[in-house]
């Protein structure tokens, strides 16, 4: 799945906060989308990762700095601001050894929150990332991390499985694939096996075999 760019998702259970954030980061040309509980934020998040995220503490159903352990695990590039009325220092050192990329308390300016939301979408290379769960490929860097660990990979098995997850659930023939990271499609298939045999080695279990095609990308946790 695609991380859009300029997409940020706010865990906020306080109404009138979610709405001022929403406002205030709207007006500065970026897609924001609200949710008051842990569960509808992860639900979201599952099924688009966003390039951002802003997350409250206390929340009626978690903690936010459980989430932000959550999303710095599955989604390593994922740029996560934490924000909360607690100030205390302990809870800040708390979320940056956890990952944060930075913590704004409340009460907080609206122009400040824009600027630091933008300088995180920044770091975090907006759509630059493909996600799928624990998977993470970084096209700007040209790297892949598994489960936070980084993959060793060449040109051509980095393209494969960037090919692999953006047609993620369809069937591809080996030849469409010869075509689409090779440049050529007709060939010695035999070379597309090796490369998902390699991938497959390396951990990446979401690659499927369709017997009398090819092979198909698909995500299950």
């Amino acid at each position: 799945m695609i991380t859009l760019e300029k997409r940020v998702y706010v865990l906020e259970d306080d109404k009138s906060i979610g709405e001022l954030v929403t406002c205030a980061l709207d007006m500065s040309g970026i897609t924001v989308e609200c949710y008051g509980t842990v569960a509808e934020f992860l639900a979201a998040v599952e099924s688009q990762p966003p390039a951002a995220a802003l997350l409250d503490i206390m929340l009626p159903d978690g903690n936010g700095l459980d989430v932000l352990a959550r999303l710095k695990q599955k989604y390593p590039t994922m740029g996560v601001i934490m924000l909360s009325a607690l100030g205390q220092e302990t809870d800040k050192v708390k979320g940056l050894n956890l990952g944060a990329d930075d913590y704004i308390s409340k009460p907080f300016g609206v122009l400040e929150l824009a600027a630091r939301v933008n300088a995180v979408l920044r770091r975090s290379g907006g759509n630059a990332s493909l996600v799928r769960g624990n998977l993470t490929l970084d096209e700007d860097t040209m790297t892949a991390t598994l489960r936070g660990v980084k993959l060793e990979l060449n040109n051509k098995e980095f393209n494969l499985l960037k090919y692999l997850m953006q047609k993620e659930g369809k069937a591809l023939t080996r030849e469409n694939i010869l075509n689409a990271v090779w440049g050529y499609d007709e060939g010695e298939t035999r070379t597309v096996d090796n490369h998902v045999a390699r991938l497959r080695k390396l951990g990446i279990d979401y690659i499927e075999t369709v017997f009398g095609v090819g092979y198909k990308f698909v995500y299950r946790e």
